[in-house]
Protein backbone atom coordinates (compact mmCIF):
# COMPACT_ATOMS: atom_id res chain seq x y z
CA UNK A 1 0.00 0.00 0.00
CA UNK A 2 1.38 3.46 -0.69
CA UNK A 3 1.18 6.48 1.44
CA UNK A 4 -1.41 9.42 -0.19
CA UNK A 5 -0.45 13.34 -0.15
CA UNK A 6 -2.76 16.10 -1.31
CA UNK A 7 -1.11 18.28 -3.50
CA UNK A 8 -3.95 21.02 -4.90
CA UNK A 9 -6.92 22.25 -3.65
CA UNK A 10 -9.83 24.46 -4.38
CA UNK A 11 -13.15 25.58 -3.72
CA UNK A 12 -15.99 28.21 -4.25
CA UNK A 13 -17.82 30.41 -2.03
CA UNK A 14 -20.52 28.70 -0.06
CA UNK A 15 -23.74 30.96 -0.95
CA UNK A 16 -27.43 30.83 -2.62
CA UNK A 17 -25.89 30.27 -6.22
CA UNK A 18 -28.60 31.51 -8.18
CA UNK A 19 -27.16 31.80 -11.39
CA UNK A 20 -24.45 28.84 -11.15
CA UNK A 21 -25.21 25.30 -12.17
CA UNK A 22 -24.18 22.44 -10.20
CA UNK A 23 -22.20 21.67 -13.70
CA UNK A 24 -20.51 25.38 -12.79
CA UNK A 25 -19.75 25.20 -9.48
CA UNK A 26 -17.89 21.73 -9.82
CA UNK A 27 -16.17 22.73 -12.63
CA UNK A 28 -14.94 25.86 -10.34
CA UNK A 29 -13.69 23.76 -7.75
CA UNK A 30 -12.08 21.17 -9.84
CA UNK A 31 -10.12 23.71 -11.84
CA UNK A 32 -9.07 25.53 -9.19
CA UNK A 33 -7.65 22.23 -7.37
CA UNK A 34 -5.46 20.81 -10.56
CA UNK A 35 -3.99 24.77 -10.85
CA UNK A 36 -3.04 24.44 -7.77
CA UNK A 37 -1.67 21.08 -8.12
CA UNK A 38 0.15 23.03 -11.41
CA UNK A 39 -1.47 19.42 -13.21
CA UNK A 40 -3.98 19.34 -16.16
CA UNK A 41 -4.80 15.50 -16.38
CA UNK A 42 -5.87 12.92 -13.67
CA UNK A 43 -6.40 9.15 -14.03
CA UNK A 44 -9.53 9.00 -12.20
CA UNK A 45 -12.55 11.34 -10.65
CA UNK A 46 -14.64 10.66 -8.19
CA UNK A 47 -17.50 13.03 -6.59
CA UNK A 48 -18.80 13.14 -3.33
CA UNK A 49 -22.63 14.28 -3.76
CA UNK A 50 -26.01 13.47 -1.64
CA UNK A 51 -29.27 14.52 -3.46
CA UNK A 52 -28.44 16.12 -7.10
CA UNK A 53 -30.85 13.75 -8.42
CA UNK A 54 -33.78 14.47 -6.36
CA UNK A 55 -32.81 18.64 -5.99
CA UNK A 56 -31.18 19.53 -9.89
CA UNK A 57 -32.23 16.57 -11.91
CA UNK A 58 -29.30 15.96 -12.82
CA UNK A 59 -27.35 12.02 -12.11
CA UNK A 60 -24.25 10.89 -13.30
CA UNK A 61 -22.03 13.46 -11.82
CA UNK A 62 -18.96 11.77 -12.30
CA UNK A 63 -19.12 12.06 -15.97
CA UNK A 64 -20.60 15.17 -16.05
CA UNK A 65 -17.45 17.36 -14.38
CA UNK A 66 -15.25 14.81 -16.82
CA UNK A 67 -17.16 15.88 -19.67
CA UNK A 68 -16.72 19.35 -18.47
CA UNK A 69 -12.97 19.46 -18.19
CA UNK A 70 -12.64 17.83 -20.99
CA UNK A 71 -11.42 14.64 -20.16
CA UNK A 72 -12.95 12.00 -21.81
CA UNK A 73 -12.26 8.53 -21.24
CA UNK A 74 -10.75 9.20 -17.63
CA UNK A 75 -12.45 6.65 -14.95
CA UNK A 76 -15.36 8.78 -13.51
CA UNK A 77 -18.29 8.15 -10.84
CA UNK A 78 -20.40 9.88 -8.18
CA UNK A 79 -19.88 8.67 -4.54
CA UNK A 80 -22.97 8.65 -2.25
CA UNK A 81 -22.60 8.46 1.77
CA UNK A 82 -25.54 11.02 2.77
CA UNK A 83 -24.27 13.88 4.34
CA UNK A 84 -20.40 12.19 4.76
CA UNK A 85 -20.22 11.75 0.89
CA UNK A 86 -17.59 14.04 0.35
CA UNK A 87 -15.04 11.99 2.65
CA UNK A 88 -16.43 9.26 1.39
CA UNK A 89 -15.14 9.95 -2.36
CA UNK A 90 -11.94 11.20 -0.77
CA UNK A 91 -11.85 7.52 0.79
CA UNK A 92 -12.52 6.25 -2.40
CA UNK A 93 -9.64 8.31 -4.39
CA UNK A 94 -7.21 7.55 -1.38
CA UNK A 95 -7.32 3.65 -2.00
CA UNK A 96 -7.31 3.90 -5.56
CA UNK A 97 -3.68 5.55 -5.34
CA UNK A 98 -2.59 3.60 -2.43
CA UNK A 99 -3.25 0.55 -4.19
CA UNK A 100 -1.48 1.70 -7.27
CA UNK A 101 -4.19 1.67 -9.50
CA UNK A 102 -4.13 5.36 -9.94
CA UNK A 103 -1.60 8.15 -9.56
CA UNK A 104 -3.19 11.14 -9.59
CA UNK A 105 -6.90 11.54 -8.89
CA UNK A 106 -9.40 14.45 -8.39
CA UNK A 107 -11.50 14.16 -5.59
CA UNK A 108 -14.67 17.01 -5.58
CA UNK A 109 -17.79 17.53 -3.69
CA UNK A 110 -20.46 19.61 -4.73
CA UNK A 111 -24.46 20.15 -3.68
CA UNK A 112 -26.97 22.50 -5.30
CA UNK A 113 -29.46 22.81 -2.93
CA UNK A 114 -31.39 25.64 -3.14
CA UNK A 115 -33.15 25.40 -6.83
CA UNK A 116 -35.89 23.88 -5.18
CA UNK A 117 -38.52 24.84 -2.32
CA UNK A 118 -36.91 24.57 1.25
CA UNK A 119 -39.72 21.80 1.44
CA UNK A 120 -38.65 20.24 -1.08
CA UNK A 121 -34.87 20.67 -0.34
CA UNK A 122 -35.59 18.95 3.37
CA UNK A 123 -38.02 16.26 2.06
CA UNK A 124 -34.71 15.37 0.21
CA UNK A 125 -32.16 15.25 3.38
CA UNK A 126 -34.88 13.06 5.44
CA UNK A 127 -33.83 10.45 2.72
CA UNK A 128 -30.72 10.15 4.65
CA UNK A 129 -32.95 8.49 7.54
CA UNK A 130 -34.78 5.48 7.62
CA UNK A 131 -37.82 5.84 5.06
CA UNK A 132 -39.76 3.01 6.76
CA UNK A 133 -39.55 3.91 10.82
CA UNK A 134 -38.55 7.24 10.90
CA UNK A 135 -39.20 9.49 7.35
CA UNK A 136 -42.84 7.88 7.27
CA UNK A 137 -43.41 9.23 10.85
CA UNK A 138 -43.08 12.89 9.95
CA UNK A 139 -39.42 12.74 10.95
CA UNK A 140 -36.72 15.44 9.30
CA UNK A 141 -33.39 15.94 10.27
CA UNK A 142 -33.90 19.23 12.79
CA UNK A 143 -36.35 17.02 14.69
CA UNK A 144 -33.81 14.28 15.14
CA UNK A 145 -31.10 16.50 16.20
CA UNK A 146 -34.00 18.16 18.50
CA UNK A 147 -34.33 15.03 20.04
CA UNK A 148 -31.02 13.76 20.98
CA UNK A 149 -30.36 17.42 22.45
CA UNK A 150 -33.72 17.17 24.73
CA UNK A 151 -32.33 13.93 25.58
CA UNK A 152 -28.45 15.10 25.89
CA UNK A 153 -29.82 18.29 28.39
CA UNK A 154 -32.14 15.82 30.34
CA UNK A 155 -29.59 12.88 31.06
CA UNK A 156 -26.35 15.44 31.89
CA UNK A 157 -28.37 18.59 33.35
CA UNK A 158 -26.77 21.28 31.06
CA UNK A 159 -29.26 24.19 29.38
CA UNK A 160 -29.49 25.51 25.88
CA UNK A 161 -27.66 28.40 26.88
CA UNK A 162 -24.61 25.96 27.51
CA UNK A 163 -24.39 24.90 24.08
CA UNK A 164 -23.99 28.62 22.68
CA UNK A 165 -20.29 28.81 22.30
CA UNK A 166 -20.05 26.34 19.78
CA UNK A 167 -22.28 29.17 17.70
CA UNK A 168 -20.26 31.89 19.10
CA UNK A 169 -16.70 30.17 17.87
CA UNK A 170 -18.16 28.87 14.71
CA UNK A 171 -19.58 32.37 13.37
CA UNK A 172 -15.98 34.39 15.17
CA UNK A 173 -13.92 32.27 12.80
CA UNK A 174 -16.09 32.60 9.82
CA UNK A 175 -15.65 36.50 9.71
CA UNK A 176 -12.41 35.69 8.43
CA UNK A 177 -13.22 33.35 5.82
CA UNK A 178 -13.83 34.72 2.44
CA UNK A 179 -15.23 31.62 1.26
CA UNK A 180 -18.04 31.34 4.28
CA UNK A 181 -22.32 31.93 3.76
CA UNK A 182 -21.78 33.79 7.39
CA UNK A 183 -19.49 36.22 7.62
CA UNK A 184 -20.71 38.03 10.99
CA UNK A 185 -20.03 37.49 14.58
CA UNK A 186 -23.26 36.76 16.70
CA UNK A 187 -23.05 36.92 20.53
CA UNK A 188 -24.33 34.08 23.23
CA UNK A 189 -27.61 36.76 23.62
CA UNK A 190 -28.48 36.61 20.24
CA UNK A 191 -28.11 32.70 20.15
CA UNK A 192 -30.29 32.96 23.35
CA UNK A 193 -32.74 34.88 21.72
CA UNK A 194 -33.00 33.59 18.79
CA UNK A 195 -36.48 31.55 17.45
CA UNK A 196 -37.10 28.22 17.97
CA UNK A 197 -37.46 25.93 15.29
CA UNK A 198 -37.87 22.58 17.12
CA UNK A 199 -37.46 22.69 20.84
CA UNK A 200 -34.99 22.89 21.99
CA UNK A 201 -33.22 23.65 18.65
CA UNK A 202 -33.07 27.43 17.41
CA UNK A 203 -32.27 28.82 14.33
CA UNK A 204 -28.72 29.56 15.15
CA UNK A 205 -28.27 25.47 16.57
CA UNK A 206 -28.49 24.07 12.92
CA UNK A 207 -26.35 24.63 9.48
CA UNK A 208 -27.77 26.65 6.41
CA UNK A 209 -29.25 25.23 2.94
CA UNK A 210 -26.61 26.41 0.34
CA UNK A 211 -24.94 25.45 -2.36
CA UNK A 212 -20.91 24.85 -3.20
CA UNK A 213 -18.17 22.98 -4.13
CA UNK A 214 -14.72 21.84 -3.35
CA UNK A 215 -12.06 19.84 -4.77
CA UNK A 216 -8.60 18.09 -4.13
CA UNK A 217 -5.62 16.45 -6.25
CA UNK A 218 -4.20 13.81 -4.69
CA UNK A 219 -0.90 11.69 -5.49
CA UNK A 220 1.78 9.16 -4.28
CA UNK A 221 3.32 10.16 -0.92
CA UNK A 222 6.44 9.23 -2.42
CA UNK A 223 6.96 11.53 -5.11
CA UNK A 224 4.23 14.28 -3.90
CA UNK A 225 6.75 16.70 -3.18
CA UNK A 226 7.96 16.43 -6.70
CA UNK A 227 4.90 17.98 -8.06
CA UNK A 228 3.87 20.32 -4.74
CA UNK A 229 6.20 22.42 -2.76
CA UNK A 230 3.38 22.01 1.02
CA UNK A 231 2.17 17.93 -0.06
CA UNK A 232 -0.24 16.88 3.27
CA UNK A 233 -0.29 13.46 3.84
CA UNK A 234 -3.41 11.59 4.47
CA UNK A 235 -2.32 9.61 7.83
CA UNK A 236 -5.28 8.22 9.09
CA UNK A 237 -8.94 7.16 6.97
CA UNK A 238 -11.55 4.91 9.07
CA UNK A 239 -14.96 4.80 8.51
CA UNK A 240 -17.69 3.07 10.25
CA UNK A 241 -21.51 2.59 10.58
CA UNK A 242 -24.65 2.24 13.15
CA UNK A 243 -28.00 1.76 12.96
CA UNK A 244 -29.60 4.25 10.45
CA UNK A 245 -32.52 4.82 12.60
CA UNK A 246 -31.99 6.66 15.68
CA UNK A 247 -34.11 4.60 17.83
CA UNK A 248 -32.09 1.28 16.96
CA UNK A 249 -29.67 2.42 18.70
CA UNK A 250 -28.56 1.06 22.19
CA UNK A 251 -27.31 4.42 23.23
CA UNK A 252 -28.23 6.88 20.62
CA UNK A 253 -25.97 9.70 22.99
CA UNK A 254 -23.25 7.90 21.71
CA UNK A 255 -21.89 7.90 18.20
CA UNK A 256 -20.40 5.15 18.22
CA UNK A 257 -19.70 5.06 14.53
CA UNK A 258 -17.40 8.22 15.70
CA UNK A 259 -15.89 6.30 17.93
CA UNK A 260 -15.10 3.40 16.12
CA UNK A 261 -13.59 5.52 12.99
CA UNK A 262 -11.79 7.41 15.08
CA UNK A 263 -10.23 4.51 16.90
CA UNK A 264 -9.34 3.09 13.77
CA UNK A 265 -8.34 6.31 11.93
CA UNK A 266 -5.61 6.66 15.11
CA UNK A 267 -4.50 3.46 14.65
CA UNK A 268 -4.00 3.92 11.44
CA UNK A 269 -2.04 6.90 11.49
CA UNK A 270 -0.04 5.70 15.26
CA UNK A 271 -1.70 8.63 17.57
CA UNK A 272 -3.97 9.90 19.81
CA UNK A 273 -6.30 12.90 20.34
CA UNK A 274 -3.75 14.57 22.77
CA UNK A 275 -1.70 14.74 19.23
CA UNK A 276 -3.89 16.55 17.32
CA UNK A 277 -3.89 20.75 16.73
CA UNK A 278 -7.32 20.95 15.56
CA UNK A 279 -10.21 18.60 14.52
CA UNK A 280 -12.58 19.91 11.55
CA UNK A 281 -16.18 18.53 13.80
CA UNK A 282 -19.30 18.21 11.55
CA UNK A 283 -21.39 20.90 13.53
CA UNK A 284 -24.52 20.08 11.29
CA UNK A 285 -26.35 20.95 14.98
CA UNK A 286 -24.98 21.95 17.95
CA UNK A 287 -25.85 18.69 19.35
CA UNK A 288 -23.32 17.20 17.09
CA UNK A 289 -20.58 19.22 18.04
CA UNK A 290 -20.66 18.04 21.55
CA UNK A 291 -21.34 14.58 20.91
CA UNK A 292 -18.56 14.11 18.36
CA UNK A 293 -15.78 15.77 20.71
CA UNK A 294 -17.05 12.88 23.37
CA UNK A 295 -16.65 10.30 20.47
CA UNK A 296 -13.58 11.04 19.23
CA UNK A 297 -11.85 11.32 22.71
CA UNK A 298 -11.23 14.94 23.64
CA UNK A 299 -14.19 15.32 26.34
CA UNK A 300 -15.81 12.39 28.76
CA UNK A 301 -19.35 11.04 28.39
CA UNK A 302 -22.00 14.08 28.77
CA UNK A 303 -19.13 17.13 28.83
CA UNK A 304 -18.56 17.50 25.04
CA UNK A 305 -20.56 20.45 25.65
CA UNK A 306 -17.90 21.74 29.05
CA UNK A 307 -15.25 22.14 26.04
CA UNK A 308 -17.03 24.93 24.87
CA UNK A 309 -18.43 26.99 27.98
CA UNK A 310 -14.32 26.84 28.96
CA UNK A 311 -13.78 28.26 25.35
CA UNK A 312 -10.87 25.05 24.54
CA UNK A 313 -12.51 24.94 21.28
CA UNK A 314 -10.98 28.17 20.30
CA UNK A 315 -8.19 29.15 18.06
CA UNK A 316 -5.78 29.12 21.00
CA UNK A 317 -7.58 26.24 23.08
CA UNK A 318 -6.96 22.74 23.78
CA UNK A 319 -8.43 21.30 20.73
CA UNK A 320 -9.52 24.30 18.49
CA UNK A 321 -12.93 23.38 16.19
CA UNK A 322 -14.19 24.95 13.23
CA UNK A 323 -11.42 26.46 12.44
CA UNK A 324 -12.64 28.42 9.22
CA UNK A 325 -16.07 28.57 10.68
CA UNK A 326 -17.42 24.98 10.16
CA UNK A 327 -20.53 23.66 8.83
CA UNK A 328 -23.00 26.48 10.77
CA UNK A 329 -20.49 30.15 9.67
CA UNK A 330 -19.39 28.19 6.59
CA UNK A 331 -22.27 26.04 5.54
CA UNK A 332 -23.39 22.85 5.16
CA UNK A 333 -23.62 21.54 1.23
CA UNK A 334 -24.15 18.57 1.82
CA UNK A 335 -22.29 16.28 -0.44
CA UNK A 336 -18.88 19.01 -0.67
CA UNK A 337 -19.19 19.18 3.30
CA UNK A 338 -16.13 16.38 3.68
CA UNK A 339 -14.21 17.88 0.69
CA UNK A 340 -14.03 21.83 2.56
CA UNK A 341 -13.25 20.17 5.75
CA UNK A 342 -10.10 18.66 3.91
CA UNK A 343 -9.25 21.96 1.95
CA UNK A 344 -9.77 23.99 4.80
CA UNK A 345 -7.74 21.46 7.11
CA UNK A 346 -4.58 21.67 4.66
CA UNK A 347 -4.53 25.28 4.51
CA UNK A 348 -3.82 25.09 8.48
CA UNK A 349 -0.65 22.35 7.80
CA UNK A 350 0.32 24.61 5.31
CA UNK A 351 -0.06 27.72 7.43
CA UNK A 352 -2.18 29.49 4.88
CA UNK A 353 -4.89 30.41 7.22
CA UNK A 354 -4.22 33.53 7.62
CA UNK A 355 -5.72 35.42 10.61
CA UNK A 356 -7.70 31.66 11.66
CA UNK A 357 -4.37 29.86 11.94
CA UNK A 358 -4.03 27.72 14.35
CA UNK A 359 -0.56 27.59 15.64
CA UNK A 360 2.40 25.58 14.74
CA UNK A 361 -0.58 23.20 13.29
CA UNK A 362 1.02 19.85 12.16
CA UNK A 363 -1.47 17.24 12.39
CA UNK A 364 -5.55 18.07 11.96
CA UNK A 365 -8.83 15.85 11.73
CA UNK A 366 -11.78 16.10 10.05
CA UNK A 367 -14.91 13.79 10.95
CA UNK A 368 -17.72 13.98 8.87
CA UNK A 369 -20.85 12.60 9.34
CA UNK A 370 -24.07 11.15 6.89
CA UNK A 371 -27.16 11.11 8.46
CA UNK A 372 -27.62 11.40 11.78
CA UNK A 373 -24.61 9.03 12.60
CA UNK A 374 -24.94 5.83 10.15
CA UNK A 375 -21.89 6.80 8.52
CA UNK A 376 -18.97 8.56 10.29
CA UNK A 377 -15.89 8.62 8.24
CA UNK A 378 -12.65 10.07 9.99
CA UNK A 379 -9.39 11.47 8.06
CA UNK A 380 -6.15 12.55 9.95
CA UNK A 381 -3.68 14.77 8.01
CA UNK A 382 0.13 15.40 8.71
CA UNK A 383 2.26 18.22 6.86
CA UNK A 384 4.85 16.73 5.06
CA UNK A 385 8.89 17.78 5.93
Amino acid sequence: MRDVAIIGIGQTPVSEHWDASIRALALEAALKALQSANIDKVDAIYVGNMISGEVTGQEHLGALLADALALDGVEAMKIEAACASGSAALRVGMMAIASGMNDLVLVAGVEKMTDTHGQDTTAALAMAADAEYEVSQGVTFVTLNALLMRRYMYEYGWKRRDFANFVVNAHANGVHNPYAMFQRPISAELYANSPTIADPVGLFDASPICDGAAAVVLAPAEYARSLSPAPVLIKGSAVATMPIAVHSRHDPLALQAARVSGQRAYQMAGVGPEDLDFFELHDAFTIMSALSLEAAGFAERGQGVRLAIENEIGLEGRIPVATLGGLKSRGHPVGATGIYQVVEAVLQLRGLAGHNQVTNARLGMTQNIGGSGATIITHIFEAME
